[in-house]
C-alpha cells in the first residue's frame, strides 16, 4: 500500500509543520534552508516520522527543486497518512468543528436513536 501526497513547501521558516490547504496540496513550512537538498531531506524524515514509515519509504516524485512537489509514501494508506497530517495540526485535540469539519454521530441531526438530553 502507498499514499501520494501533494504539498507546497515554503522552505527556511520556524519550524517544520504543516500549516493548511492551499488548493489540493497541503502547505508544509520547512525549517530547513533551499540549499544542497537540505531541505528535501527534511521533508523526507519529517513525513515518515508522521507516517511510522522509515525514511526509504517516502520518495519525491515530482517537484525536487520546486516548491511544488508531490511526494509518494510506501506503507501507508491514503485515509491513515490524511488524518495524521489533521493530527499533527492539532485536530484532534481541538476537535473537527473548529476546523470547518463535520463530526459524525454527535450533533441534534446525527441521526442517533438514543433521545437526546435537554
Amino acid at each position: 500500500m502507498k499514499a501520494r501526497v501533494a504539498i507546497k513547501v515554503r522552505a527556511g521558516a520556524r519550524k517544520t509543520e504543516f500549516a493548511g490547504r492551499f488548493g489540493d496540496a497541503w502547505k508544509l513550512q520547512v525549517a530547513a534552508p533551499p540549499v544542497d537538498g537540505k531541505a528535501n531531506e527534511a521533508i523526507v524524515r519529517f513525513l515518515a516520522k508522521l507516517a511510522s514509515v522509515p525514511a526509504n519509504s517516502v520518495r519525491i516524485v515530482t517537484g525536487l527543486a520546486a516548491s511544488n512537489k508531490l511526494i509518494e509514501i510506501e506503507g501507508i494508506d491514503a485515509e491513515t497518512l490524511e488524518r495524521a497530517i489533521l493530527e499533527s495540526q492539532g485536530f484532534a485535540q481541538k476537535g473537527f468543528a473548529q476546523h470547518g469539519f463535520a463530526q459524525h454521530g454527535s450533533g441534534p441531526n446525527s441521526g442517533s436513536s438514543l433521545p437526546r438530553k435537554t
